[in-house]
């Protein structure tokens, strides 16, 4: 939920719709975990809950504009519902006729993404009755997305270093053990 990923990613999907055109949906699809992980305590679900409900808001998109999903599923478990597959090929037969699809948890675009999304699931979107499913690209290497990371990174790590400078400069008493 940092402000400046999300602002990434919004750019992102902004700059996609000027230089594609704005799908009738935008669909977030997210790496998929089993359910049994969800149980036992895992987050997971409910930061992609959260980081989709944002970058929705961040956009202005109405609720009946935007969906969230599971991609990359394997084995027997159940996994995370909607899965993106199914999503697909739902929201063509229900007469959307054109959807872009972002991963908003891929920080760089990977080839198993690549080929389920804009392979797998734009066949299945477009035998469906789609006529048009587009790949939000990953935010890769783009300046807000660098400068996110960095922020989030500056965050998480603010005091290691002096910590590590005074620990190595002998700052810090060694602790003796009286046994």
């Amino acid at each position: 939920d940092s402000p400046a990923y999300i602002g990434a990613l919004a750019a992102s999907v902004r700059d996609h719709w000027q230089m594609h055109g704005r799908a009738q949906r935008l669909l977030m699809s997210f790496h998929g975990i089993p359910e049994a992980n969800v149980r036992k305590g895992d987050p997971y679900a409910r930061q992609c809950e959260r980081t989709a409900a944002l970058l929705a808001a961040a956009l202005g998109l109405a609720p009946d504009a935007w969906s969230l999903a599971y991609q990359s599923r394997f084995g027997r478990a159940r996994w995370l519902q909607p899965y993106t597959s199914e999503t697909v090929a739902a929201l063509a037969r229900d007469g959307t006729r054109s959807v872009d699809v972002i991963c908003p948890a891929f920080a760089a675009d990977c080839l198993e993404t690549l080929e389920e999304i804009e392979v797998e699931d734009r066949a299945r979107f477009l035998r469906a009755g789609g006529t048009r499913l587009d790949y939000v690209a990953a935010l890769n290497a783009r300046p807000e997305h660098v400068q996110a990371l960095s922020r989030l990174v500056a965050l998480h790590t603010r005091g290691w270093i002096g910590a590590a400078a005074a620990r190595a400069a002998g700052a810090f008493p060694r602790v003796v053990s009286s046994s």
